[in-house]
């Protein structure tokens, strides 16, 4: 196996999904064995808010300060010095336009390369889609997290597709958390709030459940995106909360406007007994929310994004279109109101395909079986 791994990417104490899934990843592939780092993303608009890192996951080898011109250099040397490079992707995180500055670092390694896909788009922009193919030109292997994603970008892009392969988003394990009684049924949705997130839905959902005895109680959980504080404040949750009295359930909803570190999440989630996933979004190909959800046991109530599709279709939830809150009200009213429906869309619960350790498994034979058998990357890179 590998000996050490460089990761690039965002990391705690940023807090953003990003930085979350490769903490996790970093310190479950490495399992706290020396010699393996990572060379962490910032932006001077990062949040951070002293989360701790796992203490099991690598050390922090260099920092690139994205807003510095010409980062990538340092980053890429920094990342020549581990036996295999892991490089998370996503829109947003590095510099030059849609993310170029990623480019010049992938070609600048020597060392074998795995990307992880965090978002493919099906309708990506000229430069987007110029990005991403360059970027699947120059790594060793690209890894995305569903299926709808690996065929998305076969069939979308200009791409070898022998590099791909697909690897579950990980989940933790919640079952230290213990599962408190209730009297009042709960309702949670977590990750980092901004339009988009469809939680306006949800609310008047929420307004049609109001004749359950006792009716649910609705927690919306995490902080304001730190993009969206940046640019617009926070006016999408004041908005919300505006909804909230308007629709007369502003008592039902609790705001817990804080990034919850992973010993409180498991708390949050295992209180819940349907997680409600409103998005608006008809792209989203990942959702870390999503799969934590799963893991835990909890019945899940989505919109049909394409992850939920993928996932839900068979097993732990209920899919319903975007923007209808009578349909959301229904799945959730079904949930609560059948005590069998639960155990019996708890299917992939358990999954231990899921878990993190068997994720991580998946990347170390890629990553082995890149050093044991590395080509030079014979891809064209797009003109």
């Amino acid at each position: 196996m590998p000996a050490t791994y460089g990761f690039l990417s965002t990391y705690p104490p940023t807090q953003c999904g990003l930085a979350t899934f490769n903490a996790a990843l970093a310190s479950h592939l490495t399992g706290g064995t020396p010699g393996s780092g990572v060379v962490r993303l910032l932006s001077a608009d990062a949040a951070g808010g002293g989360l701790a890192v796992d203490r099991t996951a690598p050390r922090v080898a260099h920092t690139w300060h994205t807003d510095t011109p010409g980062g990538w250099v340092a980053a890429a040397n920094v990342l020549n010095r581990f036996d295999v490079a892991i490089v998370q992707h996503e829109y947003g995180i590095y510099p030059g336009h849609d993310g170029d500055e990623v480019l010049p670092l992938l070609r600048a390694l020597k060392v074998p390369t795995i990307v992880v896909l965090h978002t493919v788009l099906s309708t990506p922009s000229i430069t987007q889609r110029i990005v991403l193919e360059r970027i699947v030109a120059a790594a060793d292997a690209v890894v995305t997290m569903t299926d709808t994603a690996r065929q998305r970008l076969s069939t979308g892009y200009r791409i070898d597709a022998r590099k791909v392969t697909v690897i579950p988003h990980g989940a933790g394990s919640h079952s230290s958390a213990p599962r408190e009684a209730h009297d009042v049924p709960h309702l949670l949705t977590w990750g980092l709030l901004g339009p988009g997130k469809g939680i306006e839905w949800a609310l008047r959902s929420l307004a049609l459940l109001r004749d359950l005895s006792p009716m649910p109680a609705y927690t919306v959980a995490g902080r304001t995106h730190p993009k969206v504080l940046e640019h617009h404040g926070d006016v999408y949750r004041e908005s919300l909360k505006a909804l909230a009295a308007e629709l007369g359930v502003a008592d039902a909803v609790r705001w817990d406007d804080v990034y919850h570190d992973q010993a409180t999440l498991s708390r949050l989630i295992r209180s819940a007994d349907v997680v409600v996933l409103p998005y608006d979004s008809t792209e989203q190909v990942t959702s870390g929310v999503l799969i934590e959800a799963v893991g835990a046991g909890v019945p899940v109530v989505a919109t049909e994004f394409p992850h939920a599709v993928e996932l839900l279709a068979d097993g732990p939830g209920l899919l319903v279109p975007h923007q209808d809150p009578p349909a959301m009200a229904a799945a959730i009213r079904h949930l609560l109101s059948t005590p069998d429906a639960a155990p019996h869309l708890n299917g992939l619960g358990g999954a231990p395909t899921l878990r993190w350790p068997a994720v991580a498994a998946r990347y170390q034979a890629l990553a082995t079986r890149l050093v044991q058998h590395r080509t030079p990357a014979t891809a064209p890179v797009p003109a």
